[in-house]
């Protein structure tokens, strides 16, 4: 993407020159490679745990005082008439209105606006499945094998996608994971973007974000492998084939962890990293007792699940939910295009939110994304009809914290905390309003968006000379 903005053009080129958009071989922070690291490999086979590393650099930005709006803190608090600090990309303080204001800041006037958290999408196919969506661009699925823990979706991203730019600019979402599709088992790797500009998506890389393990559940699996005359063709089929190959793994990390020599397996690398925690897992499975199932599986075995996505059934188990400390990716109002995806009920997102449980919002839809807010804002008037009384801060975090911790960056993004990235969006009402847009959008303090500057619209290269050049409706 570009903008058509000098300040902008600037840092891009200057950025560029950097190697920080993803061109050149710049070392990621040491952070990053501890996450993307295996624990132990093969002595007698050394491995570049990191081989992909991140080549993320945040824009040049200025100290920045938004004052005087209603902030959304992302964690569920509220303050009015609030003033949230920006500096050196990130959040330096978040108070009322009489939070000093050091000499220097530009300020920002947010009367009569909301202030919140960047938007978080766990669940996107953005750049796998990019626009113009043909099949010479589908890229998301490896339907080759029931499992392929191999293959890596970052491959697959191209960053020009016009949706990253869309979901920027009409939904305020500054952070995303990308995964592959559902037609596998186990899907391969997941991967962690900032939405900004980038030539490569190593430029997009969340710097030291945790990989993910896609897996999935139920109709897509058997489905797709059972019409070829395939294994799997049934439910007892998709466990029986997850079982055989989490036994191999946790065999294939015994033997890497005693230091034995192993033939590399870089399926079984990531499966074993899943094992050692290092991977977390994102599971889309749609009915509650196939969730229970997963859980049991995942005890045997001894990994976690850190999300399920889609999760239409989860009202009927959301105490087994809180309790296993398992965070719930949904949607508000989807339901009905499969038989797995029939029995949802609208109070799904507020019953897993009454119950103490990680209920997220999430997209699975190149339009959805640009809309995250309303998606939340039904879900919230579906609980409160129900009589279940649920604030707006409260549901800011099914889009901010909730996503982040359950993606493993909470501790860096997600909240309007001091020291966390200045990740931030400014509406030009309360967010959960379907007249409501983002204003302005910050992303590592650095202004990505804004509403009344033409300029700073992003455009992919591959929009440039394209009929409606920039249009984000």
């Amino acid at each position: 993407m570009r903008f058509r903005n000098a300040l902008l053009l600037g840092a891009a080129i200057s950025l560029l020159s950097g190697c920080a958009m993803g061109g050149g071989t710049n070392a990621p922070p040491a952070s990053a490679s501890n996450n993307n690291a295996a624990s132990a490999t093969p002595a007698s086979d050394p491995v570049n745990p990191n081989p992909f590393p991140s080549t993320y650099r945040a824009y040049p930005s200025q100290p920045t005082a938004i004052v005087g709006g209603t902030i959304l803190d992302g964690e569920g608090a509220r303050i009015d008439n609030g003033t949230v600090l920006l500096r050196d990309g990130r959040v330096e303080a978040v108070g009322g209105a009489d939070l000093a204001i050091p000499a220097g800041y530009t300020r920002i006037d947010a009367r009569g606006r909301y202030v919140t958290p960047g938007i978080i999408d766990i669940h996107s196919h953005l750049g796998a499945y990019p626009s113009p969506a043909i099949a010479s661009t589908s890229d998301g699925n490896e339907a080759t094998s029931p499992t392929t823990p191999e293959v890596w979706v970052e491959h697959s991203v191209w960053p020009q996608d016009p949706g990253f730019g869309r979901a920027l600019v009409n939904g305020g979402v500054t952070s995303l994971q990308i995964l592959p599709g559902s037609a596998n088992l186990m899907g391969g790797r997941s991967v962690v973007l900032k939405n900004v500009p980038a030539r490569t998506v190593q430029g997009m890389k969340f710097p030291g974000a945790p990989y993910g393990l896609k897996m999935a559940c139920g109709e897509n699996p058997k489905r797709v492998y059972g019409s070829r005359g395939r294994m799997p063709s049934t439910r007892m089929g998709n466990f029986a084939v997850n079982r055989q190959t989490w036994a191999r793994a946790a065999e294939y990390r015994r033997r890497v962890d005693a230091g034995e020599r192993v033939a590399r397996d870089i399926g079984m690398e990531t499966l074993a990293d899943v094992l050692r925690g290092n991977i977390l897992v994102q599971n889309h499975c749609y009915r509650a007792d196939e969730m229970v199932q997963v859980l049991d599986m995942a005890r045997e075995f001894g990994y976690r699940v850190s999300a399920f996505h889609h999760a239409v059934e989860a009202y009927k188990i959301a105490d087994i939910l809180a309790d296993n400390h398992v965070c719930v990716a949904m949607w508000a109002d989807w339901w009905g295009f499969k038989l797995e995806a029939y029995d949802s009920i609208p109070e799904n997102i507020a019953l897993v939110e009454r119950a103490g449980g990680c209920a997220i919002v999430h997209s699975d839809d190149e339009n959805q994304i640009q809309r995250l807010n309303q998606e939340a804002a039904k879900a919230l008037a579906a609980g409160r009809r129900a009589g279940i009384n649920i604030t707006d801060e409260a549901a800011m975090r099914w889009l901010t914290i909730n996503p982040a911790n359950a993606l493993g960056i909470g501790e860096r993004t997600g909240s309007l905390k001091p020291g966390k990235m200045a990740d931030v969006v400014m509406w030009n009402g309360n967010p959960f309003s379907v007249y409501t847009r983002p204003e302005r959008v910050w992303i590592d303090g650095a202004v990505m968006y804004d509403m009344y500057d033409p300029a700073m619209r992003p455009v992919s290269d591959f929009e440039l000379g394209q009929p409606g050049e920039g249009d984000t409706k």
